[in-house]
């Protein structure tokens, strides 16, 4: 397995210095946000190669701000172009796959209406992905959408391409059941993976290990059993008292969690 890190989670002051610190913390690739021009897109490509990362993913960031679902057509219109752009960038840096909420429940979105308004949009961009040879990967967020694994599964089903698949993120699960069953149920349809840490007991998000009350061993034997050998990604915050030996303690404890604790 891979390990990789958001650059989100990287800190320094320029784009060199970050994928330099992610190289020489140990990770092998990096997932960044879209770029909004080719100039933008081949100078991340280049200074990646230069360092001896991978771009392996693009996450997609409209999805938030300018929902799939949302009542608007003209909103809905704005965010499948920027998920098109996210595959556009995909493509130019030579990531597989864009990570993409493709939901929002909300008190004016009831989940049946996301449900099917959420399909009715991801279904043409099929075309643009198969075009970019780059995977959707829809992600489990707290987004009131896709709460069980059983359903997750089928909505990805339900597509008939394989270029939809899962996006599955450990900590975020750990609210509604345990990540290892998800991991289980949803199987080959994972094609990435996202790690943060979760104190099930206090309902907050931590650090990988420290508080953390995942059962790490019991999620990766779920991984093997099911054959994933992606990247493990880790989506964490800047630790501002320790920024750049926390990404070091995060590459650490990711050694630990593909190795066994």
């Amino acid at each position: 397995m891979k390990k990789g890190i958001c650059l989100g989670s990287v800190p320094g002051k320029s784009l060199e210095e970050r994928f330099k610190l992610a190289k020489s913390a140990g990770f092998d690739g990096i997932e960044i946000g879209p770029l909004s021009n080719a100039e933008e897109r081949k100078e991340y490509k280049s200074l990646a190669d230069t360092v001896g990362l991978e771009i392996h993913s693009v996450m997609n960031q409209v999805h938030w701000s300018l929902p799939l679902t949302d009542p608007d057509p003209e909103v809905r219109k704005k965010s499948v172009q920027g998920m098109i752009a996210s595959l556009d960038t995909a493509r130019a840096v030579g990531a597989d796959a864009v990570l993409l909420v493709p939901a929002v429940v909300t008190e004016n979105v009831p989940y049946d209406v996301a449900y099917k308004r959420s399909q009715a949009e991801i279904r043409p961009i099929i075309k643009e992905a198969e075009a970019r040879n780059v995977l959707i990967t829809v992600e489990n967020v707290w987004n009131k959408f896709l709460l069980s694994p059983l359903e997750f599964a089928r909505y990805v089903d339900e597509f008939e391409s394989n270029y939809v698949q899962a996006y599955f993120d450990v900590g975020n699960i750990v609210i509604f059941g345990y990540p290892e069953q998800w991991i289980r149920i949803l199987g080959k349809r994972i094609q990435k993976v996202h790690v943060k840490g979760f104190n099930a007991n206090e309902r907050r998000f931590t650090y990988l290990i420290e508080d953390c009350t995942i059962n790490w061993n019991a999620v990766m034997e779920a991984f093997h059993a099911v054959g994933y050998d992606d990247y493990m990604t880790a989506e964490l915050p800047v630790n501002r008292d320790d920024p750049e030996g926390t990404v070091y303690n995060i590459s650490k404890d990711m050694d630990k969690i593909i190795k066994g604790q």
